[in-house]
């Protein structure tokens, strides 16, 4: 069997369900300890996290992941067991295949190949895996960033495995990602009796003109890699379940994606500046998931997209498009932060799978660009 597919099935075979890891970064230590690396596990609140590092000198390469994964949902829709690994009709099936067990398997054979090529190949090569990327994010990846930070370490480039390609492998980059900053705001009325809403205060008679303002304010017109600042209301809630009664309070939830052309702090004054205008009792919580962050085309780019085209043939876009990943931490340490990995299609879905016929490509992709990087 080729190597990733096998490791990659060993990987999914363990229901790691965040924030466990269930064993695979033991797998992923035990598979690289004869290749010289040193190894350090941070574990905080039931999370695992691993660095594992190969030399000293620089530049150092690191492939960057997560090995847990979103629950399965209903066992029932799944064609076979969601941590029984399946081939079938040229795909391998299992939560994890697509996001990133088969990422972080070919991260793995490609340092093992390439150290069996390169023995001593120049700089040094480092795995960051951590199994709290689809939950909270509060004791993974940045923990670990930080515990880095602090003793002045830093990393030259890095590649997050995440599932970037599209429609083909290696048909997308991703070299930055938007900022999340999400707010919960609850404004204050009074409750009363709907027949007399003059000895009530209808919060959401009083907010409704400040949410059409705040959804209407063009935030930043983007740039040419980022597109413009996009404000979201998630939710609205009040009331108390009857239809008669004027509720005391409505919660709203939102989200901004916000470009480098924003700060969070900018946002969240241009907010408060409309409530406050609006005359609302108010409170608002914010929460700040990560700031955006931009790689300059050049030396991973570069090195990542000529992989892919010696693999496959395609010249890759190179994208912010998508959501948040792990890649805005390690930003913090490191200039050069890049996302590729395969198919996201069916990336948390029921029977979540991966192209078979994919896998030793990833894994030619991954060897080839430690070879410009570092061979």
């Amino acid at each position: 069997m080729n190597p990733t597919l096998a490791l990659a099935r060993e990987l999914i075979a363990r229901p790691s369900v965040t924030p466990d890891d269930a064993g695979c970064q033991d797998l992923i230590v035990e598979r690289l300890r004869p290749l010289g690396f040193e190894f350090e596990f941070l574990r905080l609140n039931g999370v695992t996290n691993l660095w594992a590092r190969r030399g000293k000198a620089a530049p150092l390469v690191c492939f960057a992941g997560h090995t847990d994964v979103v629950p399965t949902g209903p066992l029932e829709r799944w064609s076979s067991d969601p941590f029984v690994p399946t081939e079938r009709d040229g795909k391998l099936y299992g939560r994890g295949a697509a996001d990133m067990k088969t990422s972080i398997a070919a991260f793995v054979t490609a340092v093992e190949a390439f150290v069996a090529a390169h023995p001593d190949h120049r700089g040094s090569i480092a795995l960051l895996i951590t199994s709290d990327e689809e939950g909270v994010a509060t004791d993974g990846t940045v923990k670990v960033v930080e515990t880095l930070k602090a003793r002045g370490e830093t990393i030259d480039f890095c590649i997050v495995g995440e599932p970037t390609s599209g429609e083909r492998l290696g048909d997308m980059i991703k070299n930055g990602r938007r900022g999340s900053l999400s707010g919960t705001l609850r404004v204050h009325g009074v409750q009363g009796h709907i027949a007399y809403p003059h000895l009530a205060r209808n919060p959401i008679h009083e907010a409704l003109p400040a949410l059409t303002e705040l959804a209407a304010i063009e935030w930043c017109k983007g740039n040419e890699d980022f597109p413009p600042t996009s404000f979201q209301i998630s939710n609205i809630h009040a009331g108390t379940g009857a239809n008669n009664v004027i509720p005391g309070t409505l919660e709203v939830l939102f989200n901004f994606r916000f470009s480098t052309e924003c700060t969070a702090e900018g946002l969240k004054r241009r907010v408060h500046e409309v409530l406050d205008r609006h005359g609302l009792r108010y409170e608002l919580e914010w929460a700040l998931s990560g700031n955006p962050f931009l790689t300059p085309r050049a030396t991973l780019v570069n090195a990542v997209s000529e992989a892919i085209r010696e693999v496959t043939g395609l010249t890759p876009e190179i994208s912010t498009s998508g959501g948040t990943s792990d890649g805005r931490f390690i930003a913090a340490v490191c200039p050069q932060v890049i996302e590729f990995g395969p198919v996201n299609q069916s990336i948390h879905k029921i029977d979540e799978h991966v192209a078979i016929a994919d896998i030793e490509p990833l894994h030619r992709i991954y060897l080839r660009t430690l070879e410009k990087l570092i061979g």
